[in-house]
Order: structure tokens, then sequence, then C-alpha cells
């Protein structure tokens, strides 16, 4: 049974969360701001992390920069905000997904089911090493080096490497990166793989204004290099 960590200021949210997870099979646990939820993930070792971005005494913001430095666990943020800022800076930190306030409980379930059944299949890929000039990815380890330097990624930057570095040459559109990675294809939140995509390349790329291994393909979506 897979443990989900509910961390949100609002008990009656929570409390309405854990009833449909429980419901789905899930294990729940649950915190009321983030430095709470930083003790309950250290014991409990969720498999995801349902977060809200706006809580008393430690923000959803700085929870991930504090949980990023310890642990990859997924994590789907609930963000009540019209602006891109807190979600934008949020998928940043390392955020896999995001929710925005008010939201369907189905929709959410979908994405939890989605996440986990992401990180399901990549635990179960057979041991695979993929070379490109000096980059290296080794599946069954979830490791990336560039040269002999080990490259920090997030869960959702690695497996965006990995579906662009399986097709070298092929145009992916957002669309289909998301549904590549997830397993299905949210509408409206394409704009996720920018970010990701922005972030990969500040670890991996020489020149990020001269993208080496991670290409545009304008109009459409990105490519990984195929002259390589």
């Amino acid at each position: 049974m897979k443990t989900i960590l509910i961390v949100d200021d609002e008990r009656n949210l929570r409390d309405m969360l854990s009833v449909y997870l429980e419901q789905e099979g899930y294990h729940v646990v649950e915190a009321a701001n983030g430095r709470e939820a930083l003790y309950v993930a250290r014991y409990e070792k969720p498999a995801l992390v349902i977060l809200d971005l706006m809580m008393p005494e430690m923000s959803g913001i700085e929870f991930m920069r504090q949980f990023r430095k310890e642990s990859d666990t997924p994590v789907i943020m609930l963000t009540a905000k019209i602006e891109e800022t807190d979600e934008v800076l949020g998928l940043e930190l390392g955020a896999d997904d995001y929710v925005t306030k008010p939201f369907g409980v189905r929709p959410l379930l979908a994405r939890v089911s989605s996440v986990l059944r992401r990180t399901d299949r990549s635990e179960a890929v057979q041991d695979t090493i993929l070379r490109a000039g000096e980059l290296t990815l080794d599946v069954g380890g979830r490791i990336v080096k560039l040269a002999d330097e080990t490259i920090n990624l997030t869960p959702s930057e690695f497996d965006l490497l990995y579906v662009l570095m399986s097709a070298p040459g092929h145009a992916f559109s957002r669309i289909d990166l998301l549904e590549k990675m997830s397993g299905a294809a949210f509408e409206g939140y394409e704009r996720t793989i920018d970010v990701h995509v922005r972030n990969l390349r500040a670890k991996i790329e020489p020149q990020t204004d001269k993208p080496r291994y991670v290409q545009t393909v304008y109009g459409m979506g990105y490519r990984f290099s195929p002259d390589l």
C-alpha cells in the first residue's frame, strides 16, 4: 500500500482528500504546514506528496526548497493563485505537477494515479544506458552524468530527458511529452513542460541560449539532437 502525504493548513480539505484517497487504496498521512510535513515525510517515506503552497509557519515553496535537498519523491502542488508565478517557482524547485484550486477530486485522483504509475514504470525498466556526446543516462540507476560529473535531476527532469534521448531527432509536442512522461496528458498544463525543459537545460547544456542536447522545434515542442 502506497503512502501519500497531504500537506495543507485547511483541515476540512485534508479530511476530504484523505477519504477519497483511502477509498482508492492508499495509506494517507497529513501535515498542516511545511515544517510539520518535513518531519512526517522523513518518518513515513511517502510515495507522493500533495502540497499546498500557501501555508503558515513554512510555505509550500520553502518546504520544496528543503525537501528536494533530501528526497526526489514526486510532489503535486495545490495553488489557489491565479498568477503563474508560484506554479512556475514550484516546478523550478522540483515539483512534478500542479492543480489550481478550486479543483475536482476526480481529476486530482487521476493526476495522483498518473504520477505514481510513471514512478512504477520507471522502477520496472530494465537497466539501459543511453549515451550522447558527453551525456550519459543510466535508466536502471536513474543516474545522469555529464562527462564525469553526476547531474542531480528531479524525477520529471529525468523522465523528460529519458523520453527525448530514447528517440534522437524525433520532434515531440508538449502534449506528446506529457503523455510519454505521465501516461496521461492534461489539457492546459503544457507549460509545465517548458519549465522542466528550462530547468533541464540549466543543468546539462554548456550554453542554455544555444542548446546542444535539448533543441526547440518552433511551433511544436522539443527534440533531442540527432547529431551527437
